[in-house]
């Protein structure tokens, strides 16, 4: 993966007590239709999800919503999304999400966007995939997070070798420069040569 075609968005279906984190995903709905990625998310009207969605539809952007059967009523679907799949349950939301997307952004939002996030944070640290996470940090939403995972890491939880793979962006200009180098940082690993094993020759 040397670009980025669709980027998933966890976040609230709620909007939240800041205005900011409403106008984030607005602005997050917005940068992808522009930037030509395809946004995909939840399959809900309601709060931030909603907000990034509409956002999107109407800058010409493409949008995947997934969402399974049990929620298509509490959630208000929002039907008139470019591709809308209902799943039987949230494992296979959650894995159809994942096969979507070539990186994962979380907005604010409430525990199942926690949830969401750090999952993929877990996958990614037991080698499951290398897609960019970044924690759009909007008013310091995530900073309890990032408290807690580097006391994780001091409390030796995290141990060497199994190292967090995540980006923090204080704003949303700030997201997919840091996703794109990162993309860069692991092709230039990919293109290193394979060290050589002395012990076989």
């Amino acid at each position: 993966m040397s670009e980025l075609g669709s980027i998933c968005i966890y976040c609230g279906s709620g909007s939240g007590a800041d205005p900011a984190f409403e106008q984030a995903a607005v602005d997050l709905g917005r940068l992808l239709a522009r930037e030509g990625i395809r946004l995909v998310y939840g399959g809900g009207s309601l709060g931030l999800m909603g907000a990034a969605a509409r956002a999107c539809l109407a800058a010409g952007g493409q949008v995947t919503g997934i969402i399974p059967q049990f929620l298509v009523d509490r959630e208000l679907m929002l039907p008139e999304v470019s591709e809308l799949i209902v799943t039987v349950d949230m494992h296979e939301r959650k894995r159809l999400m994942f096969e979507k997307a070539d990186a994962f952004v979380a907005l604010p939002g409430g525990i199942g966007t926690l949830e969401e996030v750090v999952e993929q944070m877990t996958w990614a640290q037991l080698g499951q995939h290398a897609k960019p996470i970044m924690l759009a940090n909007i008013s310091h939403f995530w900073d309890p997070l990032v408290t807690l995972l580097h006391h994780m890491n001091e409390a030796a939880f995290i141990r060497s070798g199994f190292e967090l793979s995540y980006g923090v962006a204080n704003s949303i200009d700030d997201i997919l420069p840091k996703m794109r180098k990162r993309l860069g940082q692991l092709a230039a690993r990919a293109a290193e040569p394979a060290p050589v094993d002395l012990r076989h020759m």
